[in-house]
């Protein structure tokens, strides 16, 4: 089987990406970061979302981007946003995705994968500028100019096959492939036992994905909504 580098956080949009790279014929290696983030719910459901996948290489790699700051996913002292605004969040992690990435490339190349599938959507999201389609096509380029592999003539691909979909569509895609939802979190500011707060901004967009699904929505909540 082709070999893939899928990159899972453990929400929604990462579990759908591998269960689609999955469907596709890829083995899988399966890449988590415990980035200083501030509750470690994801990387729990990302075990989980591996687990169900048969997925037997997943790794996860520690490094610090609260050493970085400037967002509240990764400084405490930065409260979490609880209603919409406007331009680019708080909980933007700067070049977090340029980061994952380039770590997704080196073990891509050492694993002999040519492709990198990362769950990033320019539909229903929060406004981060390493989500866009343009990112995307620029470190693929970088990939390939930077790499073994690109220089002796093969070609890297980044995969994002959520990017042109809405929150709907993605939770009706991962539902047709037996995805069950209830193993992942979403939340900015969940608890230590994985329940979601419901008021972030991913978790608003996780809700009214379901709603406009028209699927009921298994994500544990602290409080009932």
């Amino acid at each position: 089987m082709p070999h893939a580098v899928v990159l899972l956080s453990g929400g929604l949009d990462s579990a759908t990406c591998l269960a689609l790279a999955r469907e596709q014929g890829f083995d899988i290696t399966a890449l988590s970061f415990d980035y200083g983030q501030r509750h470690n719910a994801e990387l729990a459901a990302s075990q989980r979302v591996a687990a169900a996948f048969g997925v037997r290489d997943h790794r996860v790699m520690r490094l610090d981007l609260g050493l970085i700051g400037g967002s509240a996913l990764t400084d405490k002292d930065i409260a979490v946003p609880e209603e919409a605004s406007e331009g680019i969040p708080v909980t933007y992690v700067p070049a977090r995705n340029t980061v994952f990435l380039a770590f997704a490339l080196g073990l891509a190349e050492v694993t002999h994968a040519q492709d990198i599938f990362i769950g990033v959507n320019a539909v229903d999201y929060s406004g981060y500028p390493d989500c866009r389609p343009e990112f995307i096509d620029a470190f693929t380029t970088l990939a390939n100019l930077a790499t073994k592999v690109g220089v002796e003539g093969d070609r890297m691909r980044i995969q994002t096959p959520l990017i042109a979909l809405s929150k709907a569509d993605i939770i009706r895609t991962g539902l047709r492939l037996g995805l069950d939802y209830s193993l992942t979190v979403s939340c900015y500011q969940a608890d230590e036992d994985g329940r979601a707060c419901g008021r972030c901004d991913s978790c608003r967009l996780r809700r009214q994905g379901f709603l406009d699904a028209g699927v009921a929505d298994p994500t544990r909540y602290v409080n009932a909504l």
